[in-house]
């Protein structure tokens, strides 16, 4: 659609103005359904929610298993810790060789036969489908969901192999032994480059040649409620060998493992779990996975692959969800908005709309400020209405309602967000703030007087009586308004970007729909102030 032709469909929508009505609604950016609400709203959270009974229940079965469950696992971990000891006696924290001969053929059968007599004494039943392929048929395993410190088991049945770990782990005592003997993949938090040192290393075992015992990873990296796979991170899928998927089921009718960032501490999970009669567990290890030419090449895409066969196997979706957006969700907690505003599927919005982590943790901050005084922590009209300190009119509304991407007449974090990226920040440049700038300066004398500011907004949001000297006094510092102070308040509200371009395309339609001897050199013909142009498609409504 040309610049012209989206300025005559606003237009319509402007009392007065053409043959339109008012209320109808304006056209609206085109979407893909990549920017479509993710199905899952939250995969960090999780809600157990229990009877009276079954909390009677759990209390009198508590006093009977709960003793006796911690005193057996305390028990299988002193046993297990001599054989770990052993298995890494004068062995480096990090590994530059495998651990072999007797010593491994002594230790791993005992810590193996150790590990499912710990799970067994939790009260885990175990089910496992598939066959486990050895190391020459797959040096990687990858893990999903992962929703629990549970989730552990994975590696008791699959062998023993080795995980990806922070460094500190091997530091605890007891536990950071028995995490050694597996020949972890140790991540250091203060190295800063410990993510390709990370990489190196897992594409050395994993081409080794079975030399090394295999590698288990779960590429979510964070836990989830197993409502769905959130993004996998490329790690295991870069050294581009064969790998096979594990699935991980908890068919309980009272969920007692699930530890995310809302819900349960690891304590009361570890109470919760140790109370219960049994818990159980399926293990489902499918077919391996052999990436094809263009897979190596792009781990990416190997990635997202293994991660659709493995969601279509657990019968969930798959969201773009990732670490990032727990930081996030946190972020908003301590704004007072409810934390589910921070989940925006940062990573693909990130990549997408070429925004960091840094600018969007701004924009939480802006939305916080806008959202405070609203119910549920979503803008409505009025809230942003009072924002912009301008009135609810024909174009304010037609504004929101872009921002509105599923029309529900809110605004959420991931709308604003794509808002301002999608509609404001293209039309927010150097030339079109020199160009509004202009438009306000009526007398070129190189500031903006507030009578000048107030007119031209009456005629761009098509209010005759506004009164703006609020929005006026935030802008000027005297009583007047530089072009520096005006370009200042643009860059740091992008919001009103729209509001100034929709007049510039008003004004831009009306000169080229003059016949041809009367139309005056227009100043602008698109929003890259090329009046040359002006047949092309310039609209800032990018396709997202």
């Amino acid at each position: 659609m040309s610049q012209c032709a989206e300025a005559a469909a606003v237009a319509a929508t402007v009392p007065g103005v053409g043959m339109g009505k008012a209320g109808l609604r304006p056209p609206m950016v085109p979407r893909q359904a990549s920017f479509f609400p993710p199905p899952v709203p939250n995969p960090f959270v999780q809600q157990t929610r229990m009877g009276a009974a079954r909390r009677l229940q759990i209390f009198l079965l508590g006093i009977i298993l709960l003793p006796i469950r911690a005193l057996l696992v305390a028990l299988i971990v002193l046993l297990a810790w001599p054989f770990a000891a052993l298995s890494t006696a004068c062995c480096p924290e990090k590994l530059t060789h495998p651990i072999t001969g007797w010593r491994r053929k002594i230790t791993q059968p005992v810590l193996k036969f150790l590990g499912h007599a710990m799970f067994f004494s939790m009260g885990f039943i175990v089910t496992v489908k598939g066959k486990v392929a050895s190391p020459t048929e797959a040096p990687i395993f990858v893990a999903a969901p992962h929703s629990t410190f549970f989730d552990g088991i994975a590696c008791v049945v699959a062998g023993l192999p080795s995980m990806v770990s922070r460094n500190e782990n091997a530091q605890v005592p007891l536990i950071g032994r028995l995490l050694r003997a597996l020949q972890p993949v140790l991540v250091s938090r203060v190295d800063p480059d410990s993510r390709k040192n990370t990489i190196n290393e897992i594409v050395r075992r994993a081409t080794s040649g079975g030399q090394w015992p295999q590698i288990l990873v779960f590429p979510e990296g964070t836990c989830t409620n197993r409502s769905c796979l959130i993004t996998f991170k490329p790690g295991a899928f870069i050294p581009g060998v064969p790998l096979q998927p594990i699935l991980l089921r908890y068919p309980n009718p009272l969920d007692t493992v699930t530890w995310t960032w809302q819900g349960y501490t690891f304590f009361q999970l570890c109470m919760l779990t140790f109370c219960q009669p049994f818990t159980k567990v399926e293990v489902e290890f499918m077919p391996v996975q052999v990436p094809n030419e263009e897979e190596k090449s792009d781990p990416v895409l190997f990635a997202g692959r293994v991660r659709n066969l493995m969601a279509e196997a657990l019968g969930i979706p798959v969201t773009d969800h990732t670490y990032e957006d727990c930081r996030l969700m946190i972020s908003a907690g301590q704004l007072t908005l409810p934390m589910e505003a921070g989940l925006v599927e940062f990573t693909k919005i990130s990549r997408k709309l070429k925004l960091d982590w840094d600018g969007i943790r701004k924009q939480l901050d802006e939305y916080a400020i806008i959202a405070s005084s609203s119910k549920g922590g979503r803008i409505g009209i009025e809230e942003f209405a009072e924002y912009l300190k301008l009135p609810v009119s024909d174009v304010l509304r037609q504004l929101f309602a872009l921002f509105d991407r599923n029309h529900d007449g809110s605004i959420d974090f991931r709308e604003y967000v794509i808002g301002l990226a999608v509609l404001c920040n293209p039309a927010n440049t150097e030339d079109i703030i020199q160009v509004a700038f202009k438009l306000f300066d009526v007398d070129e004398d190189g500031y903006i007087t507030e009578e000048e500011f107030t007119t031209i907004l009456q005629a761009a949001l098509g209010v005759p009586d506004l009164d703006v000297s609020g929005l006026f006094r935030e802008i000027a510092q005297g009583d007047s308004v530089s072009y520096e102070e005006f370009k200042s308040f643009a860059l740091k509200h992008p919001e009103y970007a729209k509001i100034f371009t929709t007049y510039l395309d008003l004004q831009t339609c009306h000169v080229f729909s003059l016949p041809d001897e009367v139309q005056p050199t227009p100043l602008v013909a698109s929003n890259k102030v090329s009046p040359e142009n002006h047949d092309e498609s310039t609209s800032d409504k990018k396709d997202d």
